[in-house]
């Protein structure tokens, strides 16, 4: 994900494309393009569940960054090329609305309803969640913290990477959430402590690889190694709460391929069955509530996370003030 002042500061259009096919259907036969940022894996095993549960709908795919994508389907409004977008965060959705058109989802009902964009607009698809990612092999006698306040002690000055909000959603999330939770002195204390990555994927693979003992990124990131088998990697929830970023699915208005095609594969997107896959096989939480996580895998279910409330929508429209506080702060950390 990419911050929404980014997107809106996106001039031009990078696209991958490729294509995914399913099987034909004679009667029901469909095609469906989905815009998406998720990476192959996260699509190919939902396309693979659709091959199964909807064998008359061809979905193809066009990969890019969130904000390519936007500005596309932008420029597109006269005359669609695309279905559905999948994976944007709420905010970036909610500054071009205009762009997409209600559907009401049988499969919605198993949302909470703050998981489900005003006039049913979109509908969150999964939920990121974040988490402090330590090494325990580098905490060096330290004792592993509890709370993102923890983070803030001059012991761990230099050894706690973060991603950069002015690039990545993902940590602008991060450092929104921290700013609401520890107010402007909270945050710059913790600032001072904090290595800045260009790439949000250095956070997680550095802690992994003991360049760093504690890293801030999102749940599944650090889960996997988790799941792989390394040991020395475990996840803080913090006890004062952690954040959570949920990814949607909307409706292109006047989809491409009509409505039809485009309601059938964001019910897809929506189901059970997909939604179970991607956690089991990617670690992406669902949005459903009634898919158990601890059952499926070692994760806790949301219930059981104290979760700090944040409103994706009050963090974008703070966006210059958050990243103006941070920047000074990382600034006058020496960093």
């Amino acid at each position: 994900m990419q911050p929404l002042n980014f997107i809106k500061r996106t001039v031009g259009v990078a696209m991958a494309m490729a294509c995914l096919g399913g099987s034909g259907g004679a009667a029901q036969a469909a095609d469906a393009v989905v815009y998406t940022s998720n990476n192959v894996q996260t699509v190919d095993v939902a396309v693979d569940i659709i091959k199964r549960r909807a064998p008359g709908l061809t979905v193809q795919k066009v990969a890019s960054g969130t904000g390519a994508l936007m500005k596309r389907i932008e420029a597109e409004s006269a005359n669609p090329l695309g279905d559905v977008v999948w994976g944007a965060g709420f905010d970036t959705l909610a500054a071009f609305k205009q762009n997409f058109q209600p559907y009401k989802s049988p499969e919605a009902k198993g949302l909470d309803a703050a998981l489900i964009g005003t006039g049913d607009l979109w509908a969150a698809s999964n939920l990121h969640v974040m988490v402090v990612m330590v090494n325990d092999k580098q905490l060096k006698g330290n004792p592993m913290p509890k709370t993102w306040a923890d983070l803030a002690n001059p012991i761990w000055k230099g050894k706690i990477v973060m991603g950069d909000p002015v690039s990545s959603g993902s940590a602008y999330g991060q450092v929104y959430g921290l700013y609401k939770l520890l107010g402007e002195d909270g945050l710059k204390k913790l600032a001072a402590n904090v290595v800045v990555s260009k790439s949000s994927a250095q956070v997680y693979r550095g802690v992994a690889d003991g360049e760093y003992p504690l890293g801030v990124t999102m749940e599944y990131a650090a889960y996997s190694y988790v799941a792989g088998g390394q040991k020395d990697v475990k996840l803080v929830y913090p006890a004062d709460g952690t954040f959570v970023q949920p990814e949607a699915v909307a409706i292109i208005k006047n989809p491409k391929n009509g409505a039809q095609a485009a309601q059938q594969l964001y019910d897809q997107l929506l189901s059970r069955e997909v939604q179970e896959a991607e956690l089991v096989e990617n670690f992406r939480r669902p949005s459903r509530a009634d898919i158990d996580v601890a059952k499926l895998t070692k994760l806790p279910n949301l219930k059981d996370i104290k979760v700090y409330p944040t409103d994706p929508l009050a963090g974008a429209a703070d966006y210059d003030k958050v990243i103006k506080l941070w920047e000074s702060a990382i600034k006058q950390g020496g960093k």
